[in-house]
């Protein structure tokens, strides 16, 4: 199965998560040192999540999907925000 990264830019972080909770499949945060953090896990959020949020957004992010439909609500998300996706 070929899996995709989707490049998060300049994001809401509650919203990120409320979509996040509409996710079926896994979804998977991909840290600068090539780490994968499941971000279906509240604690794995939170770890990851923390490290990337300035100012309230998350500044930069690597998100790869295991569910395809995932991947577009989540690139959707990133390209209009949550009224779209």
């Amino acid at each position: 199965m070929a899996l995709s990264t989707i490049q998060l830019h300049d994001v809401n972080v509650p919203e990120f998560l409320k979509v996040l909770d509409e996710c079926q499949g896994n979804v998977y945060l991909v840290t600068r040192e090539g780490d994968h953090l499941n971000l279906k896990s509240k604690l794995c959020q939170l770890v990851g999540l923390t490290q990337l949020i300035e100012g309230g957004k998350i500044a930069e992010a690597f998100v790869v999907c295991e569910n395809p439909e995932d991947e577009r609500k989540l690139f959707r998300f990133n390209l209009f925000g949550k009224e779209n996706s």
